[in-house]
């Protein structure tokens, strides 16, 4: 086994700015557990120029820039060439004005991706992107788009279009997604998961993945997302994985950034995803109850090698009280009047309520477990949501108590905080709009420490 803990990166030293840093909690993790974490003026919104060595990056469905920050954060080597942010649903483009504020507009692309010519993007050593979970499934075959079809405006077709068509290949892929991803549909556990796979297998990737809790390695949210990452076979990594076990659980990229164990009683999943995408979208998995897919894996030319693994972490550990502004700093406007209160216990205690289905009349018992009230301070918090911004009670929205006494709402900074997010990073669009984006972004931590990983494995000969 290789021991890349030696392997040294020369260190950046932090860099003051009057800008968008990190609080002090969350940037003295970093420090602690990225030995040449930089702070930056987060970030120069001057125009990027990629200079030899550089990994070029193109970042598709960019948010706010979540991967930016983790892999700028991780390396200056890391350089954003090219982004794409839309958002279909909304005529004011907030994700995409906070990305241009704090980045510059200079290759930022705010269209729908669809209408994007593959011949538009510039050509980069590694596409990121968190794309959403949808229906996967492929239509039909066709004389285009590499014989396939997926359902309209499924965002994964949109990455497999620029992989398939456009002149040079990246070499690395890192794409992000939501735990589910392995498990779905629940009428063919699995399928989407496996279309993914068995497209980027037929591209040339070898492709590993891990379902990670991001409170398991010390970050300050219970968020477990899955992490993509894709190696050309063909690239300097890519030609290195000669034993896919012993890649997963020791010598790999994400093992090295997020160690792990195993049970051993649990067994290996070996199995090769058959058949052309349609015979796949069609087959996979077809009468099965439950999904092949564990949360650690690797497809090297369709073959799948997969198992369940446990987070191996001894370090630091931020909590939600750790994040938390002063009680002086808090708007009024965040802290709950004593008359909602009831309102809001009942909504976070445990019921059991008669609830008739509209569509067949049928009455049902619904019912749902108590959640903390308030949030413990002294844990990871809950995972954020979309819904977390407004003043209405709600059974999902983080609700604290201050040391006077008083129970409040979290405000837009530390929302940013539990995603290690630069303070006030989203800045310039509503509260609600700055809750929402944050309930749909990553932790950077993860992409950070990944992208440590990646850069250490660029470097090895």
């Amino acid at each position: 086994m290789k021991n890349k803990g030696n392997k040294q990166i020369k260190p950046y030293t932090d860099a003051s700015s009057e800008g968008y840093v990190l609080c002090e909690a969350i940037a003295d993790y970093c420090r602690k557990t990225v030995p040449h974490y930089r702070q930056l003026e987060l970030f120069s919104p001057e125009a990027v120029t990629a200079k030899r060595g550089d990994i070029r990056v193109v970042e598709l469905f960019a948010g706010v820039g979540g991967f930016r920050i983790g892999l700028e954060r991780a390396s200056k080597r890391y350089c954003t060439v090219w982004n794409n942010q839309w958002e279909p649903s909304t005529k004011r483009q907030d994700a995409s004005i906070v990305y241009c504020k704090r980045f510059g507009s200079e290759g930022h692309s705010n269209v729908d991706i669809a209408t994007v010519d593959v011949s538009e993007i510039p050509d980069c050593d590694l596409l990121v992107g968190g794309f959403p979970c949808q229906d996967y499934s492929v239509a039909t075959t066709l004389n285009r788009s590499g014989g396939i079809e997926g359902k309209k405006g499924v965002l994964w077709w949109q990455i497999y279009r620029i992989l398939h068509d456009c002149k040079h290949q990246p070499d690395y892929l890192f794409f992000e997604n939501v735990d589910r991803l392995l498990k779905s549909p629940a009428t063919q556990r699995g399928r989407d998961f496996a279309i993914i796979l068995a497209s980027l297998s037929d591209l040339g990737y070898i492709v590993e993945w891990r379902v990670v809790n991001a409170a398991e390695y010390g970050m300050p949210q219970r968020r477990k997302r899955t992490y993509i990452l894709g190696y050309k076979a063909s690239s300097t990594i890519g030609q290195r994985i000669s034993d896919p076990k012993d890649w997963l659980l020791f010598n790999g990229t994400i093992a090295d950034a997020l160690p792990i164990y195993i049970n051993y009683s649990d067994k290996w999943h070996t199995f090769t995803i058959d058949g052309d995408l349609p015979t796949v979208s069609a087959n996979f998995n077809k009468g099965v109850k439950n999904s092949p897919f564990e949360n650690t894996g690797i497809i090297i030319n369709r073959q799948v090698y997969s198992i369940n693994t446990s987070a191996k972490y001894n370090g630091p550990k931020l909590t939600l009280g750790q994040i938390l502004e002063s009680e002086k700093n808090i708007p009024k406007e965040f802290f709950i009047d004593d008359k909602e209160i009831e309102k809001w216990e009942y909504l976070k205690s445990s019921k059991k309520i008669k609830r008739v289905n509209k569509a067949t009349g049928y009455e049902y018992d619904y019912s749902e477990g108590s959640m903390a009230f308030p949030d413990y301070l002294n844990k990871p918090s809950r995972t954020i949501i979309t819904g977390e911004g407004g003043n209405s009670p709600s059974r999902f929205k983080h609700i604290v108590i201050t040391p006077s006494g008083r129970y409040r709402r979290l405000i837009p900074i530390e929302l940013e905080r539990l995603n290690m997010f630069p303070d006030n990073h989203t800045f310039g669009v509503s509260d609600t709009r700055r809750a929402f984006l944050m309930g749909n972004a990553l932790v950077t931590g993860i992409v950070e420490k990944i992208g440590v990983s990646l850069i250490k494995e660029t470097l090895e000969i």
